[in-house]
């Protein structure tokens, strides 16, 4: 993320879901020194983020629920292709 932030600038807001990796003090904190907030959908409501909701299906579906990744590079290069 900081990457993207280098490049694009900071945002004024993240909007996720209510996913662990976006809601853990350490992440709380780190988006608070930089000035950006956070925004997070409704438990049980999908639709307001849709787009991500649905690619996370699909990989889940097309690639996750079908293989046992044995090193992180071997999920890096099934995932890629």
């Amino acid at each position: 993320m900081l990457d993207l932030f280098i490049i694009k600038g900071l945002p004024d807001y993240i909007r996720s879901d209510n996913g662990s990796e976006f809601t853990t003090n350490l992440v709380r904190k780190w988006l608070a020194r930089l000035k950006v907030k956070t925004l997070f959908i409704e438990p049980g409501s999908p639709w307001e983020n849709g787009c991500n909701e649905s690619f996370n299906g699909k990989l889940r579906d097309e690639l996750l629920n079908g293989e046992i990744f044995y090193t992180l590079k071997e999920a890096q290069i099934l995932i890629e292709q």
